[in-house]
């Protein structure tokens, strides 16, 4: 059963609670099924990796861990506010979403 998330890949989110608080990213992978998501340089934790193959990169690497999407808001791009994005259906049919606080599209 896929779980039905408002938050979509490439949307602008800012953190809710947790060691980011506060802080605003561009969202890089979702994760419907697990109710996670991946935001660009939020959540950063240390793999420590060897070589693979010859001249691959090893060491102590800095990568994005995923965290649940109820920690982030989407932010509207023109009132740029954190809202949570309502649906509206247009005289055509088509189904778009929309800012709670200035009705804007997003």
């Amino acid at each position: 059963m896929k779980n039905k998330m408002s938050i979509k890949k490439d949307d602008q989110v800012v953190v809710l609670a947790g060691k980011d608080k506060g802080q605003r990213g561009k969202v890089l992978e979702v994760m419907p099924k697990d109710g996670k998501l991946v935001v660009e340089g939020i959540n950063m934790v240390s793999r420590h990796t060897k070589p693979r193959k010859q001249g691959a990169e090893s060491g102590i690497l800095k990568k994005a861990a995923p965290m649940y999407a109820c920690k982030v808001m989407r932010v509207c791009p023109k009132c740029d506010k954190p809202t949570r994005p309502a649906s509206l259906i247009k005289a055509d049919g088509t189904k778009v979403r929309v800012c709670k606080k200035c009705g804007a599209e997003i």
